[in-house]
């Protein structure tokens, strides 16, 4: 490990004056969320916390935001110990907190937003006018740069998360807590708010930005805490530490964070889809006059801001949504009647993005789950009959291929990681070497280990000669992995561009639908 600097010495925090979170523990009945957790944040620096979904981060500033009560600890602000039992308590004390999911009511105006639930500050009556003048005000000495007229419904998401930031500040907050902020914004949103961060911490603001992202806490933070299953593995200086330091802190082994990725062999295509077009659940239009092609040996990444079409686009390919028009092929078979969907059930792989509800079925075992697809023919039964012996076979080769950590293949799946949930059902979908596969997310909620598994077994199909759609939130993953990636935007494909040779500030206007290419990169030969 890289040395420390004297300010992370063995056995001692650094020095602080705003907040200290002392040996805090929280359990949810059998689950123990945080695990005896000290955390110290400097006043003016951004104190990161990072791990991987499950770690614990959310959990701990929820207790210091007032949602949850520690069971064991205590919290010590600007050197006072506090008790924080509600968020009404947390905002007198200064405290702000932006969460993933914004708390904004989308019919009111900005300013309407940022003084809901707040007494008037003169008088008996609001004055909106002497309220939208002071947010000018405020907005103007951060560079947030937001009308407070507007009704926050006619915002796009990333200008929608300036007004929480905005909302905490007019409350005077001098502590903000960022929970994955990037998750909801494009790159260039994303570099607007890492903008707004440092703005707000040389006027003396202190940030703490929960995260898992490794590249986006390296440029942003100044001091970053891992926790693993909830417990403190270290709280390092960013200078002293590097990205592959900070994965071995969060699995406990060293992870590859790069992987090698060949040219491309495309073949034939495996995906063909025309003019598609579907509603999603509310009866809306979700996807309007999709057209590209997947070749075999390729992966075609899909990219956007989520909500755009993706997750329509994912189930009607895989038969799980009716389009309203358009044509879709898969290994040269039209999958538009219900005999073209059964010839091609077996060279279609099917990943999930909630492989909870959709990838696996968590009261059944390990070997029945790896038999879904094909427990109503041989080998797996004999007529009405099912074969246990040969599915439990089939159960352990699958397990000792895949990697699948477990006591035995009768166990439940509920009883799995989720990593190891996520590989029974890349054993499954896999193992019959299909044509194409349709990977929504794969690697949503894996430590980065669990992740390095699964884009890794997506590569190795990829080489084999099968088309991979390969649809994620996370664009540096797209474009790390993807042979060619197309941008989707309100149901529209915006470009097909090849990674190398597109412009970062290009994508991200094409995820904010304000820029659209020729679809003119086609698979490589």
């Amino acid at each position: 490990m890289t040395p420390r600097g004297p300010e992370t010495a063995p056995g001692a925090l650094p020095s602080v004056d705003i907040l200290r979170m002392e040996g805090i523990t929280k359990r949810f009945g059998p689950v123990l969320a945080n695990d005896r957790v000290t955390l110290a944040v400097r006043r003016g620096t951004v104190h990161a916390l990072l791990g991987e979904n499950g770690a614990g981060k959310t959990t701990l500033m929820n207790i210091l935001f007032g949602l949850h009560a520690p069971d064991e600890g205590r919290v010590l602000l600007r050197g006072r110990p506090v008790e924080i039992r509600s968020t009404r308590e947390a905002i007198r004390r200064r405290i702000g907190m932006i969460h993933q999911q914004f708390t904004l009511v989308p019919p009111l105006t900005v300013a309407e937003n940022i003084v809901l639930g707040l007494p008037p500050r003169r008088g008996v009556f609001l004055d909106l006018r002497r309220v939208e003048r002071e947010i000018e005000s405020l907005s103007r000495a951060y560079g947030l740069d937001v009308d407070p007229r507007l009704p926050v419904w006619a915002l796009p998401v990333g200008m929608q998360q300036r007004v929480e930031i905005l909302k905490a500040l007019y409350r005077r907050a001098d502590l903000l807590i960022l929970d994955e902020p990037t998750s909801v914004l494009t790159p260039a949103e994303s570099e607007a708010l890492f903008a707004i961060i440092r703005r707000l911490v040389a006027e003396g603001h202190s940030v703490v930005f929960i995260s898992h992202k490794l590249e986006e806490v390296m440029r942003i933070s100044d001091t970053i805490t891992v926790l693993r299953h909830g417990r403190v593995v270290d709280t390092v200086r960013t200078a002293d530490t590097t990205p592959a330091e900070l994965a071995r802190m969060m699995v406990g082994r060293d992870v590859v964070l790069r992987l090698f990725k060949g040219p491309p062999r495309a073949g034939g295509p495996a995906l063909e889809v025309d003019d598609l077009h579907a509603v999603g659940d509310r009866g809306l239009p979700a996807l309007r006059g999709v057209t590209f092609t997947v070749a075999r040996g390729e992966i075609l990444g899909i990219a956007g801001v989520d909500g755009n079409g993706q997750a329509e686009l994912a189930e009607v390919i895989a038969g799980l949504r009716r389009p309203t028009a358009g044509r879709i092929r898969i290994d040269g078979r039209d999958v538009a009647t219900p005999a073209g969907r059964r010839a091609v059930a077996d060279r279609l792989a099917y990943i999930p993005a909630d492989r909870g509800r959709f990838g696996v079925i968590l009261d059944f075992t390990i070997a029945e789950n790896l038999a879904l697809k094909a427990f109503h023919r041989p080998p797996f039964s004999r007529g009405p009959v099912l074969d246990r012996s040969r599915i439990i076979d089939h159960a352990r080769a699958l397990a000792e291929r895949f990697d699948i950590r477990m006591n035995s293949v009768l166990q439940p799946v509920r009883q799995l990681s989720g990593g190891n949930q996520q590989k029974v059902v890349l054993a499954r979908e896999m193992s019959g070497e299909p044509v194409l596969i349709v990977a929504v997310q794969p690697s949503r909620g894996l430590d980065v280990g669990a992740s390095e598994y699964v884009l890794r077994t997506i590569l190795e199909q990829r080489d084999r000669g099968a088309g991979v759609l390969y649809i994620s939130m996370e664009l540096d993953e797209v474009l790390g992995l993807s042979d060619r990636v197309a941008v989707l935007y309100g149901g529209e494909i915006m470009g097909i561009v090849r990674p190398g040779d597109a412009r970062l500030e290009d994508i991200s206007l094409m995820m904010a639908g304000s820029l659209r290419t020729a679809q003119t990169a086609a698979p490589a030969q």
